[in-house]
C-alpha cells in the first residue's frame, strides 16, 4: 500500500489508495496541492460548514480550495490534518501554482485576493492626489490676487 517518505513520517499515497481510504465512510479523506488530507476531526470547525467538505470527500479538492481564497491562518491549520503526499505519478500537472503562506502571519488576507485586492488602489490613490491638488491649487489662488505678479510691501 503506501510507502513512507524518507524526508518525514508521512505517507507518499496513489490517487487509488486515496480513494481506498476514503471508501470509509466515517472519514473525510481530500487532497490538496498534492498533499493528503483527513480532515475528519476538523468537519464540525469548519467555517463554511462541513457539506462543502464532504463534497470534495475522495477527490483532489486543490482548485476549490484555492477558489474559495483561504486565510494564511487556514493553511497554517491544516498542516495539522497531512497524513501523506501524493505520489509523483499522480501529480497533475495543472500549471495553475498554489497560493503561498503570506510572509507576515498576522496577515489576514494570507494573499487570498491576490492583484485583486489592492486593484482599487490604483485608481483611488491618483484621484485623492488630483482633488488635493485642485483643493491646494484653490486655496492658493483666491480671487483678486496674480499668482505672477511680486507681493507688495505693505
Amino acid at each position: 500500500m503506501a510507502s513512507a517518505n524518507k524526508n518525514s513520517d508521512k505517507q507518499v499515497l496513489t490517487m487509488a489508495e486515496v480513494q481506498q481510504l476514503s471508501a470509509d465512510k466515517d472519514k473525510c479523506i481530500m487532497v490538496i496541492d498534492n498533499h493528503v488530507y483527513d480532515i475528519t476531526k476538523f468537519l464540525d470547525e469548519h467555517p463554511g460548514g462541513e457539506e462543502v467538505l464532504k463534497e470534495q470527500h475522495g477527490k483532489d479538492a486543490s482548485n476549490a480550495f484555492e477558489d474559495v481564497g483561504h486565510s494564511s491562518d487556514a493553511r497554517e491549520q491544516m498542516k495539522a490534518y497531512e497524513i501523506g503526499e501524493l505520489h509523483p505519478d499522480d501529480i497533475k500537472k495543472s500549471g495553475k501554482k498554489p497560493r503561498s503562506v503570506a510572509a507576515n502571519p498576522n496577515d489576514s488576507t494570507g494573499g487570498a485576493q491576490g492583484d485583486t485586492g489592492s486593484s482599487w488602489i490604483k485608481w483611488v490613490i491618483p484621484i485623492v492626489i488630483a482633488v488635493a491638488a485642485v483643493v491646494l491649487f484653490k486655496l492658493l489662488a483666491r480671487p483678486g490676487t496674480d499668482i505672477n505678479r511680486p507681493p507688495t510691501a505693505i
